[in-house]
């Protein structure tokens, strides 16, 4: 057996027992979201570090558990602490969870980060659905032998993120008064933040928005045959363009200022699902 599914088996055999229900969705909660978790009606939660073999995260602001609880009445796997590359984990134990998390039966994987804005009518604390997205540096997931029992060897990605979701998303937001961007969103490695040289050549390349996460994800739901879709919370003003050093805190800050409205937009989305 491929040895990196045999991990993920191994995973799902160790928790099977402790999951309330089978979930609808899979939610990915991104820097300073984290909780948005306790608005949820839980019916349990699962520790990382309970979990054989479980890649941890280490970052501030993730706290590192599987919450399973309804948001009206479907039901959400959450990620409350997502893991990164820069962490120093192999690739496959970073999309580890995305993977667990189908089998555990989800069908949507519904991504959401904290995200730097390159794009010029961009502000700090705006959302931003995406369209598409842009992979630099990050390796890509499904190198190595393939996992037949995922998916294919050559996933197409012409329509990662799901049309319907992006229009029940869309509308969640008119229905309640959110200004929503829509856009690209890239992956970096980090962890440091970006050069302003590097944003200056992303702007080129059409990028709307920057981070250290979500799109290795989506390439691993895509290739399992999940339903993606995404939103990330501008939480500064990129290099070159903002005039103040870049810090973690502020990215934390930030989404903590725009938890109410991100809450909002979140439960009514998948309200709709």
């Amino acid at each position: 057996m491929n040895a990196v599914y045999e991990k993920v088996l191994g995973c799902y055999e160790s928790i099977k027992d402790r999951i309330p229900f089978t979930p609808k969705v899979a939610l990915v909660l991104g820097s300073g979201l984290g909780n948005y978790a306790d608005t949820m009606d839980v019916k349990g939660e699962i520790d990382y570090h309970d979990i054989k073999d479980f890649p941890i995260s280490t970052v501030p602001g993730h706290a590192g558990k599987f919450i399973f609880g309804y948001v009206d009445s479907v039901p959400v796997v959450c990620m409350k602490g997502r893991v990164h590359y820069y962490e120093g984990y192999p690739i496959s134990d970073v999309v580890l969870p995305t993977r667990l998390m189908k089998m555990m039966g989800a069908e949507i994987l519904f991504l959401t980060n904290a995200s730097g804005g390159l794009n010029p009518s961009y502000s700090a604390g705006d959302f931003m659905m995406l369209t598409d997205h842009i992979s630099i540096f990050a390796p890509n997931p499904l190198i190595g032998q393939n996992i037949d029992e995922l998916g294919t060897r050559f996933p197409d990605m012409s329509q990662v993120y799901d049309l319907t979701l992006q229009d029940k998303i869309r509308s969640a937001a008119k229905a309640n008064g959110i200004d929503l961007k829509e856009g690209v969103y890239c992956q970096l490695t980090g962890p440091s933040f970006e050069s302003p040289a590097e944003i200056k050549m992303l702007g080129k390349l059409g990028v709307d928005t920057v981070g250290m996460s979500t799109v290795v994800e989506a390439i691993a739901a895509n290739h399992m045959g999940m339903k993606i879709c995404g939103i990330s919370c501008v939480c500064n003003l990129a290099a070159g363009i903002s005039p103040t050093p870049l810090t973690h805190d502020e990215v934390q800050e930030a989404g903590r200022n725009a938890a109410p409205l991100f809450t909002k937009l979140i439960t009514e989305s998948i309200k709709s699902f």
